[in-house]
Protein backbone atom coordinates (compact mmCIF):
# COMPACT_ATOMS: atom_id res chain seq x y z
CA UNK A 1 0.00 0.00 0.00
CA UNK A 2 1.14 3.56 -0.66
CA UNK A 3 -0.42 6.35 1.41
CA UNK A 4 0.27 9.91 0.26
CA UNK A 5 1.34 12.59 2.75
CA UNK A 6 2.00 16.16 1.62
CA UNK A 7 1.74 14.95 -1.97
CA UNK A 8 4.50 12.36 -1.55
CA UNK A 9 4.05 8.59 -1.69
CA UNK A 10 4.96 6.57 1.40
CA UNK A 11 5.71 2.88 1.18
CA UNK A 12 3.90 0.92 3.88
CA UNK A 13 3.08 -2.65 4.87
CA UNK A 14 -0.25 -3.23 6.61
CA UNK A 15 -1.15 -6.55 8.26
CA UNK A 16 -4.85 -6.69 9.16
CA UNK A 17 -5.76 -7.63 12.72
CA UNK A 18 -8.34 -7.29 15.48
CA UNK A 19 -10.19 -4.02 14.69
CA UNK A 20 -11.17 -3.56 18.34
CA UNK A 21 -7.59 -3.35 19.59
CA UNK A 22 -4.93 -0.70 19.04
CA UNK A 23 -2.74 -1.22 16.00
CA UNK A 24 1.01 -1.63 16.34
CA UNK A 25 2.89 0.94 14.23
CA UNK A 26 6.61 0.48 13.64
CA UNK A 27 8.94 3.49 13.26
CA UNK A 28 12.33 2.52 11.84
CA UNK A 29 15.84 3.67 12.68
CA UNK A 30 17.83 6.41 10.94
CA UNK A 31 18.93 4.20 8.03
CA UNK A 32 15.96 1.84 8.16
CA UNK A 33 12.92 1.03 6.04
CA UNK A 34 9.95 -1.33 5.97
CA UNK A 35 12.10 -4.18 4.67
CA UNK A 36 14.87 -3.69 7.22
CA UNK A 37 12.52 -4.68 10.04
CA UNK A 38 12.98 -8.20 8.59
CA UNK A 39 10.49 -10.60 10.21
CA UNK A 40 9.50 -8.37 13.14
CA UNK A 41 6.19 -7.04 11.68
CA UNK A 42 5.01 -10.50 10.67
CA UNK A 43 5.98 -12.02 14.01
CA UNK A 44 4.23 -9.29 15.99
CA UNK A 45 1.15 -9.77 13.80
CA UNK A 46 1.20 -13.54 14.24
CA UNK A 47 1.69 -13.44 17.99
CA UNK A 48 -0.58 -10.53 18.96
CA UNK A 49 -3.33 -10.86 16.32
CA UNK A 50 -3.28 -7.06 16.20
CA UNK A 51 -3.09 -4.94 13.10
CA UNK A 52 0.58 -4.17 12.40
CA UNK A 53 1.75 -1.28 10.20
CA UNK A 54 5.29 -0.49 9.11
CA UNK A 55 6.22 2.38 6.83
CA UNK A 56 9.32 3.97 5.34
CA UNK A 57 9.86 7.67 6.00
CA UNK A 58 10.44 10.03 3.09
CA UNK A 59 13.67 9.12 1.32
CA UNK A 60 13.80 5.64 2.83
CA UNK A 61 13.01 2.27 1.30
CA UNK A 62 10.58 2.73 -1.58
CA UNK A 63 9.07 6.00 -0.31
CA UNK A 64 9.61 9.19 -2.29
CA UNK A 65 12.41 11.52 -1.14
CA UNK A 66 11.57 14.63 0.91
CA UNK A 67 11.10 17.90 -0.96
CA UNK A 68 14.08 19.53 0.76
CA UNK A 69 17.04 18.46 2.92
CA UNK A 70 16.23 17.66 6.51
CA UNK A 71 17.07 20.07 9.30
CA UNK A 72 17.46 19.61 13.06
CA UNK A 73 13.68 20.07 13.34
CA UNK A 74 13.24 16.73 11.55
CA UNK A 75 12.13 14.73 14.61
CA UNK A 76 9.36 17.16 15.48
CA UNK A 77 8.29 17.52 11.84
CA UNK A 78 7.98 13.76 11.50
CA UNK A 79 6.25 13.25 14.85
CA UNK A 80 3.82 16.18 14.72
CA UNK A 81 3.14 16.64 11.01
CA UNK A 82 3.80 13.49 8.99
CA UNK A 83 2.85 10.76 11.48
CA UNK A 84 -0.54 12.23 12.52
CA UNK A 85 -1.52 12.61 8.85
CA UNK A 86 -0.44 9.06 8.09
CA UNK A 87 -2.24 7.56 11.09
CA UNK A 88 -5.44 9.41 10.20
CA UNK A 89 -5.32 8.09 6.64
CA UNK A 90 -4.79 4.56 7.90
CA UNK A 91 -7.49 4.88 10.58
CA UNK A 92 -4.93 3.84 13.21
CA UNK A 93 -5.90 5.96 16.19
CA UNK A 94 -4.03 5.83 19.52
CA UNK A 95 -1.65 3.11 18.29
CA UNK A 96 1.06 1.21 20.09
CA UNK A 97 4.23 2.74 18.69
CA UNK A 98 7.28 0.51 18.35
CA UNK A 99 10.23 2.75 17.53
CA UNK A 100 13.88 1.93 16.91
CA UNK A 101 16.61 4.54 17.47
CA UNK A 102 15.51 7.69 15.59
CA UNK A 103 12.09 6.05 15.28
CA UNK A 104 11.94 5.73 19.06
CA UNK A 105 12.68 9.44 19.43
CA UNK A 106 9.92 10.26 16.96
CA UNK A 107 7.57 8.01 18.94
CA UNK A 108 8.34 9.92 22.16
CA UNK A 109 7.61 13.31 20.58
CA UNK A 110 4.40 12.03 19.03
CA UNK A 111 3.23 10.48 22.32
CA UNK A 112 3.89 13.76 24.13
CA UNK A 113 1.27 15.49 21.99
CA UNK A 114 -1.08 12.78 20.68
CA UNK A 115 -2.88 9.81 22.26
CA UNK A 116 -1.08 6.46 22.10
CA UNK A 117 -1.86 3.17 23.80
CA UNK A 118 1.76 2.32 24.55
CA UNK A 119 5.38 2.79 23.54
CA UNK A 120 8.01 0.12 22.92
CA UNK A 121 11.30 1.97 22.42
CA UNK A 122 14.34 0.14 21.09
CA UNK A 123 17.69 1.93 21.54
CA UNK A 124 15.99 5.32 21.97
CA UNK A 125 17.77 8.69 21.85
CA UNK A 126 16.60 11.54 24.10
CA UNK A 127 19.80 13.60 24.14
CA UNK A 128 23.03 13.77 22.12
CA UNK A 129 26.00 11.77 23.39
CA UNK A 130 29.60 11.87 22.20
CA UNK A 131 29.51 8.13 21.50
CA UNK A 132 26.59 8.66 19.12
CA UNK A 133 28.37 11.39 17.19
CA UNK A 134 31.57 9.32 17.02
CA UNK A 135 29.65 6.34 15.66
CA UNK A 136 27.92 8.47 13.04
CA UNK A 137 31.24 9.91 11.88
CA UNK A 138 32.36 6.30 11.46
CA UNK A 139 29.26 5.50 9.43
CA UNK A 140 29.90 8.58 7.28
CA UNK A 141 33.38 7.32 6.50
CA UNK A 142 32.00 3.86 5.67
CA UNK A 143 29.45 5.47 3.34
CA UNK A 144 32.00 7.70 1.60
CA UNK A 145 34.96 5.37 1.46
CA UNK A 146 33.58 1.90 2.14
CA UNK A 147 30.75 -0.30 0.95
CA UNK A 148 27.91 1.13 3.06
CA UNK A 149 26.36 2.99 0.11
CA UNK A 150 26.33 -0.18 -1.97
CA UNK A 151 24.71 -2.14 0.83
CA UNK A 152 22.11 0.56 1.40
CA UNK A 153 21.23 0.64 -2.30
CA UNK A 154 19.73 -2.84 -1.92
CA UNK A 155 17.09 -1.47 0.46
CA UNK A 156 16.57 2.17 -0.57
CA UNK A 157 15.58 3.63 -3.94
CA UNK A 158 17.63 6.72 -3.04
CA UNK A 159 20.41 5.71 -0.64
CA UNK A 160 21.88 9.22 -0.69
CA UNK A 161 18.61 10.74 0.53
CA UNK A 162 18.32 8.11 3.26
CA UNK A 163 21.89 8.47 4.46
CA UNK A 164 22.20 12.25 4.26
CA UNK A 165 18.80 12.73 5.86
CA UNK A 166 20.11 10.89 8.90
CA UNK A 167 23.80 11.79 9.00
CA UNK A 168 23.55 15.49 8.23
CA UNK A 169 20.99 16.14 10.97
CA UNK A 170 23.00 14.39 13.67
CA UNK A 171 26.28 16.01 12.62
CA UNK A 172 24.80 19.51 12.33
CA UNK A 173 26.53 21.63 15.04
CA UNK A 174 23.16 23.12 15.90
CA UNK A 175 21.89 19.69 16.89
CA UNK A 176 24.27 19.15 19.80
CA UNK A 177 21.85 20.73 22.26
CA UNK A 178 18.90 18.56 21.16
CA UNK A 179 17.07 17.11 24.16
CA UNK A 180 13.67 15.47 24.61
CA UNK A 181 13.25 15.91 28.39
CA UNK A 182 10.17 18.11 28.02
CA UNK A 183 8.55 15.58 25.71
CA UNK A 184 9.41 12.61 27.92
CA UNK A 185 7.80 14.38 30.89
CA UNK A 186 4.55 14.61 28.90
CA UNK A 187 4.44 10.88 28.08
CA UNK A 188 1.80 9.14 30.20
CA UNK A 189 1.42 5.92 28.21
CA UNK A 190 2.95 2.64 29.44
CA UNK A 191 6.48 2.33 28.07
CA UNK A 192 8.84 -0.57 27.38
CA UNK A 193 12.54 0.28 26.96
CA UNK A 194 14.93 -2.15 25.26
CA UNK A 195 18.61 -1.66 24.52
CA UNK A 196 21.69 -3.72 23.72
CA UNK A 197 24.27 -3.54 26.49
CA UNK A 198 27.05 -2.82 23.97
CA UNK A 199 25.17 -0.37 21.75
CA UNK A 200 27.80 1.78 19.99
CA UNK A 201 25.24 4.53 19.28
CA UNK A 202 24.14 5.25 22.83
CA UNK A 203 24.66 4.43 26.49
CA UNK A 204 22.17 3.18 29.05
CA UNK A 205 21.91 6.77 30.29
CA UNK A 206 19.32 7.19 27.53
CA UNK A 207 17.06 4.67 29.27
CA UNK A 208 17.82 6.11 32.71
CA UNK A 209 16.61 9.55 31.65
CA UNK A 210 13.38 8.18 30.24
CA UNK A 211 12.74 6.20 33.44
CA UNK A 212 13.43 9.32 35.50
CA UNK A 213 11.15 11.69 33.61
CA UNK A 214 8.35 9.59 32.06
CA UNK A 215 4.92 10.13 33.56
CA UNK A 216 3.68 6.58 32.98
CA UNK A 217 4.81 3.09 33.95
CA UNK A 218 8.17 2.01 32.52
CA UNK A 219 9.66 -1.44 32.00
CA UNK A 220 13.30 -1.89 31.01
CA UNK A 221 15.05 -4.78 29.26
CA UNK A 222 18.79 -4.77 28.53
CA UNK A 223 19.96 -7.58 26.25
CA UNK A 224 23.34 -8.70 24.91
CA UNK A 225 24.38 -7.05 21.68
CA UNK A 226 24.47 -3.71 19.93
CA UNK A 227 22.18 -1.21 18.27
CA UNK A 228 19.58 -3.58 16.76
CA UNK A 229 18.25 -5.68 19.66
CA UNK A 230 15.17 -6.74 17.66
CA UNK A 231 17.48 -8.42 15.13
CA UNK A 232 20.35 -9.52 17.38
CA UNK A 233 18.06 -10.92 20.09
CA UNK A 234 14.94 -11.31 17.98
CA UNK A 235 13.09 -13.95 20.00
CA UNK A 236 13.69 -12.27 23.36
CA UNK A 237 12.74 -8.82 22.09
CA UNK A 238 9.65 -9.87 20.15
CA UNK A 239 8.45 -11.90 23.14
CA UNK A 240 8.97 -8.87 25.39
CA UNK A 241 6.94 -6.63 23.08
CA UNK A 242 4.18 -9.23 22.82
CA UNK A 243 4.04 -9.55 26.62
CA UNK A 244 4.04 -5.76 27.00
CA UNK A 245 1.13 -5.30 24.60
CA UNK A 246 -0.99 -8.10 26.07
CA UNK A 247 -2.64 -5.88 28.67
CA UNK A 248 -3.03 -2.83 26.43
CA UNK A 249 -6.30 -1.98 24.71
Amino acid sequence: MSPVVDGLRIDAADYAGDPDRAAIVLLHEGLGSVGLWRDVPRELHRMTKRRVIAYSRFGHGRSQPPRSPRTPSFFRDEALDVLPDLLAQLDAHAPILVGHSDGASIAIVHAAHHPVSGLALLAPHVFVEDVTIDAIWGARDAYTNGDLRERMSRHHDDPDAAFRGWCDVWLDPGFRGWDLERDVRRVKAPTLLIQGEDDPYGTLEQLDRIETYAGGSVRTLVVPGGHAPHLEQARVVVDAIVDFTADLE
